[in-house]
């Protein structure tokens, strides 16, 4: 059994990090299965999208709590230029008025969850990964293809990074997620993450974890695991 395992590199950084991991497994992912409760689905992006606007109270966009804080976590690393959080995309999208839409089931309710709570959501399909997933530096060079390119590009030294045993899986932390282990219609198992650099924002990185496991089931069936990670609890089983 793969496990997924934060490496002490990451932890001399981010000490005060916390990862909360939601593992659904047997779910049904497909357009056709959410059918029923597609429509659902659609209400709640739409209801997130609205409800974000309470993260974005200033100009500019950086100075907004829930990205300042990310801001300065990237400073810790080594970075493409111009990488941001994960969560500073998508609000970023509803500053210019552009509605984060659909994308399959499972990534539109993470992303809902995302928009809800100003954390950043990933997921990625468990049965793709190649040995243990790690949070880890990046050496250099670990393989990895974005979402929507067509060319490579490789991870940097000294960059914080997702990977297994292939290669870089989210790059920049949570900049940009890889095609070999995105979530499909096809997806089964998923490994899904919400990430927080704040310790004040324990209890809403708890509720959206909870929140997220909870809505998983209730729309694709399966079961839901809720793991969280820290310092002193740095790996879990998948």
């Amino acid at each position: 059994m793969s496990k997924f395992i934060i490496e002490e590199g990451f932890w001399e950084l981010f000490p005060q990090a916390e990862i909360a991991v939601i593992l659904v497994k047997g779910i049904d992912n497909t357009e056709d299965s959410a059918e029923p409760v597609r429509s659902d689905i659609l209400q709640l992006l739409e209801n997130a999208n609205k409800n974000a606007n309470q993260f974005i109270l200033k100009e500019p966009i950086s100075e907004n709590e829930v990205i300042a804080v990310w801001r300065e976590a990237f400073k810790k690393f080594k970075t493409k230029k111009s990488a941001r959080c994960s969560i500073e995309a998508l609000l970023k999208r509803i500053q210019k008025g552009k509605e984060v839409g659909c994308i399959n089931p499972l990534v539109d309710l993470y992303n809902s969850v995302s928009l809800n709570y100003g954390l950043p959501c990933g997921g990625e399909d468990i049965n793709t990964f190649a040995g243990d997933l790690r949070l880890t530096i990046a050496e250099g060079g670990e393989s990895f293809l974005a979402l929507g390119d067509e060319q490579y590009d490789d991870a940097l030294a000294g960059e914080v990074v997702y990977k297994d045993d292939e290669g870089a899986v989210c790059r920049c932390w949570n900049w940009r997620d890889g095609q070999r282990t995105m979530l499909t219609e096809d997806t089964t198992d998923a490994f899904l993450i919400i990430e927080s650099v704040d310790p004040a924002r324990s209890g809403d990185l708890a509720a959206a974890a909870r929140d997220l496991a909870e809505l998983s089931c209730r729309f694709l069936g399966g079961s839901s695991r809720i793991e969280h990670l820290n310092i002193d609890h740095k790996e879990i089983s998948l």
